[in-house]
């Protein structure tokens, strides 16, 4: 398992993007109506990419079979930031099929938003800039630079290299996130232990 500690921050981030289109870069930011409007939409390019990204759902912002129960009317809200809530056990088990409407989870087989049940959920959620891991959030970072250089920039050239330098950023975030999953074909759950066979043993028996 890999952890990485040094992270950006929202302003520093927006300074990697300005940085990558020729801009110099920015002491703080004022995202009010009084400030750069260009600072603004650089910024709003950051925040939709980190939407966008973390909508795929990776090891840092997903959690699976976490309980949930509903709450006094029977209904589960869905918070502002969860980006995908579904049932866990969706795949094997048809009587329910749940899709968000309203701001609530209902249920498309029974046709109600009321439960009366607790159930198990995969979540995808939303993290702030900040709490996302270093690789992630530089792949962000070249990702909303190349919207940035489509939408301000007419160089076709500078384009194409921050394109490169996105897809090696998302190169090196899926290795992370990999890494940092722990993933295996065999499919071991939570809350198990599995060491395979490992070829030493055989020369100390």
């Amino acid at each position: 398992m890999t952890t990485q500690i040094a992270t950006d921050t929202e302003l520093s981030a927006v300074n990697s993007i300005l940085g990558s289109i020729g801009q110099s870069p920015i002491t703080q930011l004022n995202l009010t109506s009084l400030g750069n409007p260009e600072i603004g939409l650089v910024h709003n390019l950051l925040m939709e990419v980190t939407k966008d990204v973390q909508n795929e759902g990776w090891h840092f912002n997903k959690e699976d079979n976490v309980k949930r129960s509903p709450d006094a009317n029977g209904n589960f809200l869905i918070p502002n930031d969860y980006l995908r809530y579904d049932i866990h056990s969706g795949l094997s088990d048809k009587n329910r099929d749940v899709v968000r409407k309203n701001g609530k989870l209902y249920d498309n087989v029974n046709h109600t938003d009321v439960f009366t049940q607790d159930f198990y959920f995969d979540i995808t959620y939303l993290r702030n800039f900040e709490d996302i891991p270093s690789a992630i959030q530089r792949y962000i970072i070249a990702s909303a630079s190349v919207r940035t250089a489509t939408q301000l920039v007419s160089n076709a050239e500078l384009v194409k290299l921050l394109q490169l330098q996105e897809a090696q950023t998302r190169s090196s975030a899926l290795e992370y996130d990999c890494e940092q999953g722990d993933h295996t074909f065999f499919g071991f759950p939570h809350e198990s232990n599995y060491r395979s066979y490992q070829p030493y043993k055989a020369l100390i028996r």
